[in-house]
């Protein structure tokens, strides 16, 4: 028990006035530590806000080139980190912007791009924006057919992006699209994603555009190695203007995440896909494994 005053009431001493003064300050000390303890163990837990988004190269529903209106949705989100597909760069129909370049500016975060071919000039890619500090970098090329007079296809390709994070620890972040119109090209691409960043560590997420439903084989294999961070009701993504089909993802593997929430967003004009974001509760402990 803290004693203020064991003193005469009439004892109007220095020393007595010493007593009190100290006593007072030492009552202060204990409030202050008392209410710092508190507040740490109140401290939110720390988060991670993960968006994926196809960009259409710009384009929105009303035919127009406008990377601040996509800007605004990404900003909206408040995401850390951000998956793209289908962006230009200096590439003619889009008007020669460099659409990653741009959109880092517009959102205020840093950006990586990684190119899957040359277009009309330019370059067309995946490419992830962030707010944390990166550490590596890389571009792995996907399994792909090549395209034949009579059918069109793309190149394919991932983005993996290290980073660290608020704990200080790190996460690789991978940007994805997988082939359209060839099943067989998507199978071997949910493969090779397993091979090449299913494993090991870092800790990792995984975001693009599957083009694939949540039953097909695509992400039926992607779920070997990767949890599947959708909502219960697999809302589809797109088109944007009247969702049809739930082909736009986010995965992760690694203990030190924990799923909070996932929505796809409602956003009918910017891009011919919606966003998909997922929010992450990061542990302070750290694990290789699922």
């Amino acid at each position: 028990m803290l004693t203020i005053n064991n003193a005469p009431r009439n004892d109007t001493s220095p020393a007595r006035r010493s007593r009190v003064l100290t006593s007072f300050l030492y009552a202060i000390g204990l409030l202050a530590i008392t209410a710092s303890v508190s507040s740490v163990q109140a401290a939110p837990p720390k988060t991670l806000r993960v968006l994926c988004y196809n960009i259409h190269y710009g384009q929105g529903n009303d035919g127009e080139y406008n990377l601040q209106r996509l800007a605004d949705v990404i900003n909206k989100a408040k995401p850390d980190l951000v998956a793209l597909q289908e962006v230009d760069v200096v590439v003619e129909r889009s008007g020669k912007v460099h659409q990653a370049q741009e959109l880092g500016k517009l959102t205020g975060l840093a950006v990586r791009y990684g190119p899957t071919q040359h277009y009309q000039g330019g370059l067309y890619g995946n490419a992830v924006l962030t707010r944390l500090p990166i550490l590596d970098v890389q571009i792995q090329p996907l399994p792909y057919t090549a395209a034949t007079p009579e059918l069109t296809t793309y190149p394919r390709a991932a983005i993996a992006v290290d980073v660290r994070l608020p704990n200080d620890k790190p996460l690789r972040f991978i940007s994805t699209h997988f082939q359209h119109n060839v099943a067989e090209d998507r199978v071997a691409e949910a493969t090779a994603i397993n091979r090449l960043f299913g494993d090991g560590s870092p800790p990792a997420i995984l975001a693009g555009d599957m083009n694939a439903t949540p039953d097909s084989e695509p992400i039926k294999i992607l779920e070997q190695k990767w949890t599947n961070a959708i909502d219960e009701a697999a809302a589809p993504s797109a088109p944007s203007s009247n969702p049809q089909s739930r082909i736009d993802y986010v995965f992760f593997r690694g203990k030190s995440l924990k799923l909070i929430s996932t929505e796809v967003i409602s956003e009918p004009m910017a891009s011919d896909h919606c966003p998909v974001l997922a929010v992450f509760e990061l542990a302070e402990g750290y694990s290789e494994s699922r």
